[in-house]
């Protein structure tokens, strides 16, 4: 069996690969809406974050013999477990990660090491920062004192609990966009010019997640973005393009 920490449309799709070629499969999400997206005949689903040892419980329940790590780029805590997990039972850990959007040669991309960083930038270029990385980090921008005096627009995903935690960290209804992505260029530049967007947060999740029409639509409309960087992580077994897995996972079947 093989477990596919499945927190990315690119990694569902693996999955679904991986069940094609006759790979035994089960998936692992964190949200029952991931569950939801997840769920297709053949594949089994494991939903709720998961510490090393339960990892650890659910390799030995599942017979797993390879943890393919298809998580968002910048989830380092399921990666971190799962590479100490796989350390543990002595099964193979391959990471699967999209490639990171390239930086255009634009003036006003400022990058960032992480979020705090990314909330200090930004206070220094404009009053109205559009924040496009999820709901995780919203916390670090309402708690940053120098965009106390900023109007904070939140992107997130149209799910209650999401919303509910946008309102309890106090953002206003008019400042919350629960919408599911990723954008069009086109759909971006509406959005930022709708809500008078002055500088754009992101993170650099790849095309896939859209981090180049956000780039791009910035560029459209001169505005400054602040990328945060990935996580500086080494992987082991890193693979970019599924190929690169199903080499592995071959390799790893063909010893057994």
């Amino acid at each position: 069996m093989i477990l596919v920490l499945a927190g990315t449309l690119d990694g569902r799709e693996l999955a679904l690969r991986l069940i094609e070629t006759g790979q035994p499969v089960m998936v692992s999400v964190i949200s029952e809406y991931g569950r939801s997206l997840a769920e297709v005949p053949g594949i089994g689903v494991h939903t709720g974050t998961l510490t090393v040892e339960g990892m650890q419980d659910l390799i030995a329940k599942q017979n797993i013999q390879a943890i393919v790590d298809a998580s968002h780029p910048y989830a380092v805590n399921g990666s971190l477990n799962a590479m100490k997990a796989c350390e543990l039972a002595g099964i193979i850990y391959i990471r699967y990660e999209r490639a990171e959007v390239c930086m255009p040669a634009y003036e006003q991309v400022h990058m960032a090491a992480d979020a705090a960083q990314a909330a200090r930038l930004a206070a220094g270029l404009g009053k109205v920062i559009f924040l496009t990385t999820g709901s995780r980090t919203l916390k670090i921008f309402k708690d940053e004192p120098s965009l106390a005096g900023c109007r904070l627009i939140a992107r997130v995903l149209p799910q209650p609990d999401v919303v509910q935690e946008c309102i309890d960290l106090g953002f206003n209804p008019g400042d919350i966009v629960a919408i599911k992505g990723p954008f069009s260029q086109q759909l971006n530049t509406a959005l930022f010019k709708e809500y008078g967007a002055e500088v754009i947060i992101t993170k650099n999740s790849g095309a896939i997640g859209g981090a180049d029409t956000k780039i791009a639509a910035a560029i459209e409309l001169n505005l400054p973005i602040v990328v945060i960087g990935r996580p500086d992580i080494s992987y082991q077994n890193l693979c970019q393009t599924q190929e690169q897995v199903f080499n592995m996972i071959n390799k790893l079947y063909e010893k057994n």
